[in-house]
């Protein structure tokens, strides 16, 4: 017997001799590792043996290799003593559970009825946002009856659940489909800076170049492949932001004579109300809307009633559905169902009147290397597959590996469904623990995001949205001195003391994209270092939504919120500036990855920081030289 197993209590040893395979016992061991150090008793031993014999059924998980997280937190809380709280305290969790949708009755969702759905298509994956329930009834003096799918945010044609959805309906009722886009529009006045100085909300601005020409290139991929599938494409240009229901609202009923409305599901602001405000109320007496969850595999609405505490409340959710909804695309056909001459489906379109219409920011140029469309996110995605899986699990959070599939500007534009990858990805049946860390990433935490701005659509963006333990500490600790203070425009240019900061903005404004581990340092940093958490925030997101690539999407949001208002997570040790929110250092970058390589990869990185630092001052955890 070796040493580990002579100090190993007997229950465990069973445990380790279980699981059939080698990275199962060492799921067991990790797990068990703190119950080790904690447990002081066989009382404590015995509580958390419930625990431990339900690690089978945990490994069984899709997540696979990530179930230790949950068994570990579960262990933990078996063999740990908490102090009883007193009843203002408890009252306070209450309180703040029932404020972030932590509890309650489910609310009901009403579905579109049975009589539409398609053979094979699952019923909760819509939902219907009007009283009116059934299509209208199609009329011989109706000039231009069909089925409309107003396309917002899953902008491809191939495995869309909406697109599919709308497909069906066209063909019960023998019309043609017909797809609309609405291109955002800009706005009427540029934006000014917050009451403190803080940066204007990008959802406020004109899109980015960057952005704009991502879009617009993905259109054109959709626009063929709908002409392709004899299905019309048509495109709108909204006179201002409150005319977009109107505009819609024309399209459907003056221009054509449409028996109901499909759309997609996006949770921010800004589409809820061009759906949910301008068009719901006004056309939902005439026609139906039916609205599509094709961006989550599993439906937002569906997969939580509420707004979740973290992965670890969302997770077992998940994986209790995850089969039902993963699961083959039927294929797009378009009006197959119609003979081609009673459909014009040309889809002639003035590319560059659309990208005047837009009045796009040409000071943030396009990045080398996204090609906008399906097929090019899948030939990124075997890329992916074939060169970086193997080592995605072990070295995803180092910065100077390049094992990411970096495929989030594809997946935000809806120009490619996560669903597919994960079945192609699962498909592969190699690499399990890769597998199992992307499917964690891509499902787990992109749809925690989702859930997280669905359920806070007026604070997603704000501290009125943190939880109220980490809005207090911040505003508690909102004061305090800073050792550091810049304003937005100052780290907009990369000109702080830390290099490794430097080094991540221009990784942003350079390339359209920030490695994720880095992201969550480089957001803490901008906490410490601006005037308050609000101006904080502010910047932060302004940052990730005008540069990155995969901006202006809820894993941005939710990204930010988490390193800066503890979004998703718990409070931590109380230290000045953070309060409870988690810390990150420089020096415990260092201990993660080689900080100088990545640093040297950013000209100007190091220089900026040697320039703002006094002589003589440590440069981030390194004496300065002396210039």
């Amino acid at each position: 017997m070796s040493p580990r197993q002579a100090m190993t209590p007997p229950c465990l040893l069973a445990e380790l001799a279980a699981p059939a395979t080698k990275r199962e016992r060492i799921a067991v061991l990790l797990t068990s590792t703190p119950f080790y150090r904690a447990a002081s008793a066989g009382r404590r031993l015995n509580r958390a043996a419930p625990v431990l014999a339900a690690a089978a059924a945990t490994r069984t998980s899709f997540v696979g290799g990530h179930a230790r997280g949950q068994l570990g937190t579960a262990v933990r809380r078996a063999t740990t003593t908490t102090k009883p709280k007193s009843t203002r305290e408890m009252t306070k969790k209450r309180a703040a559970q029932k404020k972030s949708g932590d509890g309650g009755e489910a609310p009901t969702i009403a579905h579109a009825p049975d009589e539409v759905i398609p053979a094979g298509f699952d019923q909760t994956r819509t939902k219907l946002l009007t009283q009116t329930v059934m299509p209208r009834e199609k009329k011989t003096d109706m000039e231009n009856p069909c089925i409309v799918y107003w396309m917002m945010r899953d902008c491809r044609t191939v495995d869309n659940h909406a697109l599919l959805f709308a497909q069906g309906l066209a063909t019960k009722y023998q019309v043609p489909l017909r797809v609309v886009f609405t291109l955002p529009p800009p706005p009427s006045s540029a934006p000014g800076e917050g009451a403190d100085g803080s940066p204007p909300k990008p959802e406020d601005m004109s899109l980015t170049l960057r952005h704009g020409d991502f879009l617009l290139d993905g259109l054109k991929v959709v626009a063929e492949e709908l002409e392709a599938a004899n299905v019309p494409l048509d495109v709108l240009q909204p006179a201002c932001r409150t005319a977009v229901g109107t505009e819609t609202i024309r399209y459907c009923i003056n221009r054509n004579d449409a028996l109901a409305l499909v759309c997609d599901m996006s949770p921010l602001r800004q589409p809820r109300d061009w759906i949910e405000t301008q068009t719901v109320p006004h056309l939902g007496q005439q026609v139906p809307v039916y609205q599509v969850d094709a961006h989550n595999i599993v439906p937002v609405w569906r997969a939580s009633p509420k707004r979740e505490v973290g992965a670890r409340t969302l997770r077992p959710k998940i994986n209790n559905v995850f089969a039902k909804y993963c699961t083959q695309f039927a294929e797009f056909a378009g009006n197959a169902h119609l003979a081609a001459e009673k459909v014009d489906a040309e889809n002639q379109h003035d590319w560059e009147q659309y990208r005047r219409y837009l009045r796009l920011d040409e000071s943030i140029e396009p990045v080398v290397g996204y090609v906008a469309g399906h097929e090019a996110a899948m030939e990124r995605f075997r890329e992916f597959c074939s060169t970086k899986l193997k080592n995605f699990d072990s070295m995803r959070n180092d910065p100077n590996q390049d094992v990411c599939s970096n495929l989030s500007p594809w997946i935000n534009h809806g120009q490619v469904s996560f669903q597919r990858l994960a079945l192609e990805v699962r498909a592969l049946k190699k690499h399990t623990n890769g597998t199992a860390a992307y499917i964690e990433e891509g499902v787990v935490r992109r749809e925690l995001s989702d859930n997280f701005v669905y359920y806070t659509p007026s604070s997603y963006d704000s501290l009125e949205g943190a939880a109220d333990w980490a809005r207090d500490s911040l505003q508690l600790h909102s004061t305090d001195k800073r050792e550091y203070v810049y304003t937005w425009k100052v780290l907009e240019t990369g000109m702080t003391h830390d290099d490794l900061w430097n080094a991540a903005q221009l990784q942003l404004v350079r390339e359209g994209k920030m490695h994720g581990f880095l992201r969550m340092y480089w957001a803490k940093k901008v906490l410490e270092w601006t005037v308050s958490p609000a101006y904080a925030l502010a910047t932060a997101q302004y940052f990730n939504d005008r540069y990155a690539l995969d901006g202006n999407d809820p894993n941005g949001f939710v990204g930010v919120g988490w390193s800066i208002m503890g979004i998703h997570d718990m409070g931590w040790k109380e230290r000045d500036v953070f309060g409870k929110i988690r810390f990150m250092n420089y020096a415990g970058c260092r201990r993660k990855f080689k900080v100088d390589t990545f640093v040297a990869r950013y000209r100007g990185a190091k220089e900026n920081a040697n320039k703002v630092a006094p002589a003589g001052e440590k440069v981030a955890g390194k004496k300065r030289k002396s210039v």
